[in-house]
């Protein structure tokens, strides 16, 4: 029989020390706990005191709390509009982010900031209690106010007109004349890349078009000097232009070398269900380092786009986009066209507001000669509607996406909505340079002078 153990005269004591020992440290880690909320309090108390004389009684405010009255900013990918702003003492911002990402807007050196806008999201500022003078704009998201999200802000003191000689910048007039004029004469200006070209398609034997593409993150340069991070089909923004003729067998092979799955969606075109390019409804979604071949027979006349399907709200902005034509919608007698010229409008994502991929002033301009007649398809790939206006002309519209109108009309505007398509035909009767621009005007033109969708049709 085994010899029974002797009890152990030491275990409760080590049990005593060890109880004593976590009621130690838990009395510390609560003690330090209130150390830190007294911390957090003493600080909040002294931060408010030290903003109470420039900004005691300034407020953030609600999207149903701002007035009718208040100065619009718009946030954008990777910029404020306007860039300057001026208002009296007492006025109110209304804060939109029309960008396709997070954005905020701070008055630098005050409490003012909003709360971190999505896509759409609204805020305001009551300014009641900021002093007349200068202020400096940027958002706080981290990266964004190195990327250009700067601006800046004069509070005028109430009733008072701006400085003598003082134009909406802060600059005096002479300057902000000189100032815009940098970049209206920098038009057209160069930049690397060039997209919408029309891709030849490879011809099988059985006489099949065939298109091959590849989506991959490319550097684009966007305006002069700004390069940013495009999802690009083979490398341009927009994607290359396909052209087919009503009956054709096409075949379009999409080769993914992006970061996440994507997909072809033919906006506009008539194709089988399981064609549609839609993900995890028609097909599953074509993941990295894969390939997807679309095929149908192309009907038409027909005014399309192609663009990605997964993720679009990242995706499609930042590039993802081109021309699908099929045919074309019958013309007026005796009009014979010299150019046939989609134009993709954008602006959101990383590549913003644009025309064909490209900012002003390195838009292209549109050269005819005189008496010429060109076929413009306006194509919207952005997120809000843009209406389209030429000056000296008016614009025949032939068809409404890709759809031939019974009954042709004129107009010098244009609204086109997300997803829309109008083509529109324009004779070349005068001779000049004439601006061609979104007439949003927050989209072409500044007190940094003229910007994003604006082009020009050049007759000679």
């Amino acid at each position: 029989m085994d010899a029974q153990q002797p009890p152990n005269p030491g275990r409760p004591v080590v049990t005593e020390i060890r109880l004593t020992r976590l009621g130690t440290a838990i009395f510390s880690v609560v003690a330090l706990m209130f150390a830190i909320a007294a911390l957090v309090v003493a600080d909040n108390a002294s931060g408010t005191e030290s903003q109470a004389g420039a900004v005691e009684s300034a407020a953030v405010l609600a999207a149903s709390e701002i007035p009718s009255d208040a100065t619009t900013v718009s946030l954008t990918e990777f910029a404020f509009n306007p860039k300057h702003v001026m208002v009296e003492k007492g006025a109110a911002l209304k804060i939109v982010n029309n960008g396709a990402i997070e954005h905020t807007l701070a008055v630098d050196g005050t409490d003012l900031v909003t709360p971190t806008l999505s896509s759409k999201g609204v805020a305001g500022f009551s300014l009641g209690s900021l002093t007349p003078g200068s202020y400096q704009l940027s958002c706080t998201i981290p990266g964004h106010k190195a990327a250009g999200m700067t601006g800046d802000l004069m509070v005028l003191a109430e009733g008072a007109a701006a400085p003598a000689g003082m134009a909406s910048g802060g600059m005096s007039a002479d300057e902000m004349d000189e100032h815009m004029a940098i970049r209206t004469k920098a038009f057209p200006a160069k930049t690397a890349g060039l997209g919408g070209q029309v891709l030849e398609p490879d011809i099988q034997i059985d006489g099949t078009k065939v298109w091959h593409l590849t989506a991959k993150i490319v550097d684009w340069e966007v305006e002069p000097g700004k390069i940013v991070q495009a999802w690009a089909y083979n490398g341009a923004v927009p994607g290359p232009t396909l052209k087919a003729e009503p009956g054709d067998k096409v075949r379009v092979m999409i080769r993914n070398e992006l970061p996440e799955s994507t997909s072809i969606h033919f906006h506009g075109l008539e194709t089988p269900n399981s064609m549609d390019g839609v993900p995890d409804i028609t097909q599953t979604p074509v993941k990295p380092g894969t390939s997807f071949s679309y095929e149908f027979v192309a009907k038409g006349p027909a005014v399309g786009m192609y663009h990605s399907h997964q993720n679009a709200v990242v995706q499609v902005p930042n590039g993802l986009a081109g021309a699908f034509i099929v045919g074309r919608a019958p013309l007026p007698a005796g009009v014979t066209v010299s150019q046939e010229i989609p134009m993709m409008l954008n602006d959101a994502g990383t590549i913003g507001l644009s025309l064909n991929g490209k900012s002003f002033p390195a838009t292209a301009p549109i050269a005819a000669g005189l008496g010429e007649y060109v076929l413009v398809h306006y194509m919207n790939e952005g997120m809000m509607a843009h209406p389209m206006h030429l000056h000296g002309f008016v614009q025949r519209v032939i068809a409404k996406d890709g759809i031939p109108l019974e009954f042709p009309y004129d107009a010098d505007t244009i609204n086109v909505a997300p997803g829309e398509r109008y083509s529109v035909l324009i004779r070349a009767a005068t001779p000049g340079v004439w601006a061609w621009h979104c007439h949003i005007l927050t989209h072409a033109e500044s007190s940094d002078g003229m910007f994003g969708m604006v082009t020009a049709m050049i007759v000679k």
